[in-house]
């Protein structure tokens, strides 16, 4: 892999910020993804979510709900540990901006009405983490070292 991809993807100048911001969100979106792939914590599962889905012209529904609770239960998890938290970041934002267009922009912006408060902060937050990188307790500095780059 070449020092500039090594760099681009894996180092960061985020410090300890980074850790605060990716564990609770991460574990929050890992949470909401199992809803919509295992039907845990309450939710409907691959097959409930993906009727829904379809029901508001997200289609194929199915495949839209395991894009979805792909996204954030694997992109949640690589969060929690830092793991490719450029990549993770960006395919969440991208899922977080999706759910607010596509679902909650119509309801206005507080959460009481289905609105799209909730969304716009995971969305701030991955473009935060996509910016800054893992910081420095993350998984992706054994990663950089592993792959011949340097930590900032």
């Amino acid at each position: 892999m070449s020092s500039k991809l090594t760099q681009a993807l894996f180092s960061s100048n985020g410090g300890f910020a980074s850790l605060v911001l990716r564990v609770p969100v991460g574990l929050t979106l890992a949470a909401h993804g199992a809803q919509k792939l295992f039907g845990w914590f309450g939710g409907y599962g691959l097959e409930g979510t993906g009727q829904w889905m379809a029901s508001i012209g997200l289609e194929p529904g199915y495949l839209m709900a395991l894009m979805a609770g792909g996204a954030e239960f694997f992109g949640g998890l690589a969060l929690v540990l830092g793991l490719l938290t450029r990549p993770a970041a960006v395919v969440i934002a991208f899922a977080m901006l999706v759910a607010i267009f596509a679902v909650h922009i119509g309801n206005g912006l507080f959460m009481a009405n289905n609105g799209y408060e909730f969304g716009l902060t995971l969305f701030v937050v991955a473009l935060a983490l996509a910016i800054q990188g893992g910081g420095r307790f993350a998984v992706d500095n054994l990663l950089l070292e592993r792959f011949g780059g340097t930590r900032r």
